[in-house]
């Protein structure tokens, strides 16, 4: 059964210039950037400043412990140095519905909110954050739940009982189409009447940048984003959000014998998952979750089931037909010409990027996924246009200082060497260890190959290597199952120097045990 469903990238597009009424002529006619925000808390000009970032968070409780709960709590141990968090998507398992913002996002994160010490009464819609909470959509805030697994899972929980179907956070709603996120995190321009629309953009819309317009995004008072993908200045650093579900497409298999064994081989791994899954979903209906031993195992096969789905979602990808209408040209142009603008600016020291899937990552099941490989080829493309563009002006410094993102369940820095290409010397933290059930480092260890094509042939060469991973390990007694999140520390100085901090909470014995390991620069 597909218990899961995805909207195509054009309508992932569309659907979401909609919603925030993309180059409306009242937007344009103000000279107003739907990319771009000011974060105004009297502190955005002074260099030195703290932020967090984490990622793949919006799951339940488990039996006797909430683990997205107790990161929380430790995240708000920094929440006073801290200026803002950065959320690398996946706000909402498994389907991104409304249904679960409650239960899965205010509850667990109430005391970053204006009225969180009643957190039943916030509507996932109406939400204002005391410490932003700055987020990129993540694959699973953009999912569905196909009609047939609707009228099994949306029915009454004695029905569900009844049917031997368990609660595994697919409920009635999917996201429909990412439009819950848009509600809960964007200016949702597409409810506000023709009439009222130019009086909110003169409210809202009252920051400057160097050229335009654009939101001023208030603690405590409006803390709408502007667009699924967009940029701030804080400190004299440019972060730029991305969305990277709309260029994640793999590249088309070649139509050659070597594609078409490659097909044949992806056809089979397919068929191998679709009966791992009946096998998993039958053990499934074993399962009492009333029981606490049966609980725990109940939530280890919920996410089972939720990485061989992703799995099985990467291989119809990669089996698909691709054009270049599959790939978000326009956002990707918009980063070209945001990053190369920055590099001309000399009040810039720094430049960060977010996302939510990773370009380099050694977890085990996402390390050479098709999706992983399309976000690593396409960023690197704009980063050699940039590279082009900019000439001598970088000297020779990286085009970027940090890419976050998430979507691998574990907290991991790499650092790219010579690639040969403007990637080259990047550090890539992945911060997806937040709240779902962390997975191991792939058996090859943290040294990344790739191989490449050109006009001599085929070589492979190292490309990255992997300096720290956090995640699941050992096995019986000895298993161990961090989560985590990760502060970062910019200090004044041209350029700007990066401070990680990584920071750890485990379930030992019991008891959550808080850590911080060792913050080192980068």
């Amino acid at each position: 059964m597909k218990f899961i469903s995805e909207p195509t990238i054009l309508v992932k597009i569309e659907k979401m210039k909609q919603r925030v009424r993309w180059k409306h002529s009242s937007i344009l006619q103000q000279g107003i950037d739907q990319t771009c925000m000011v974060i105004d808390d009297g502190r955005q000009e002074i260099p030195e400043f703290s932020f967090m970032v984490m990622g793949d968070t919006g799951t339940k409780s488990y039996p006797g412990h909430h683990p997205q709960r107790e990161v929380a709590k430790m995240m708000l141990n920094h929440g006073d140095d801290s200026r803002f968090v950065l959320h690398t998507g996946d706000v909402i398992y498994m389907v991104g519905s409304r249904e679960y913002y409650p239960s899965n996002f205010i509850e667990p994160y109430r005391e970053f909110l204006v009225g969180g010490d009643r957190p039943e009464d916030i509507a996932y819609n109406q939400m204002v954050f005391k410490l932003p909470i700055l987020p990129v959509l993540g694959n699973h805030d953009y999912y569905d739940v196909p009609l047939l697994y609707r009228l099994l899972t949306g029915s009454t929980l004695p029905l569900r009982r009844m049917l031997r179907y368990k609660d595994i956070e697919i409920g009635w709603h999917g996201s429909n189409q990412g439009d819950a996120y848009a509600r809960a995190f964007l200016d949702y321009l597409a409810e506000i009447s023709p009439a009222d629309l130019e009086n909110h953009l003169n409210q809202y819309y009252t920051a400057r940048t160097d050229t335009d317009r654009c939101l001023r995004y208030q603690p405590g008072n409006f803390t709408r984003l502007p667009n699924r993908y967009y940029n701030f200045r804080y400190g004299g650093i440019d972060f730029f959000a991305l969305d990277s579900n709309t260029f994640n497409t793999p590249a088309p298999l070649p139509n050659n014998q070597a594609g078409d064994n490659f097909r044949q081989e992806l056809t089979k791994r397919r068929q191998e998952i679709d009966a791992e899954e009946l096998q998993m979903l039958a053990e499934f209906d074993k399962l009492n979750p009333d029981n606490p031993d049966e609980a725990e195992l109940l939530a280890e096969l919920v996410a089972k089931l939720d990485q061989i789905n992703e799995v099985k979602i990467d291989i119809e990808k990669q089996l698909e037909s691709h054009t270049d209408t599959n790939v978000d040209f326009e956002q990707l142009a918009w980063l070209r010409d945001r990053l190369i603008a920055s590099w001309q600016n000399p009040a810039v020291r720094g430049r960060i990027i977010f996302c939510h899937h990773p370009p380099y990552v050694t977890e085990g099941s996402k390390w050479n996924q098709g999706q992983t490989l399309a976000v690593r080829h396409r960023l690197r493309g704009v980063l050699d246009e940039v590279a082009k563009s900019l000439g001598n002006i970088t000297q020779n410094c990286p085009i970027v200082d940090v890419v976050f993102s998430g979507h691998a369940h574990c907290l991991e820095h790499l650092r790219t060497v010579d690639t040969g290409h403007a990637d080259a010397h990047i550090n890539y933290i992945i911060s997806g260890g937040s709240g779902h059930r962390p997975r191991r480092q792939r058996p090859q260890g943290g040294e990344l190959l790739e191989t490449f094509s050109s006009n001599t042939g085929i070589s492979i060469r190292k490309v990255a290597d992997s300096l720290l991973y956090v995640g699941r390990s050992g096995s019986g007694f000895e298993k161990r199952k961090p989560y985590s999140c990760v502060r970062m520390d910019v200090k004044g100085g041209f350029p700007a120097k990066f401070i990680m901090t990584p920071l750890v909470t485990e379930l030992v014995e019991g008891k959550w045990c808080d850590r911080s390991l060792k913050p080192f620069i980068i």
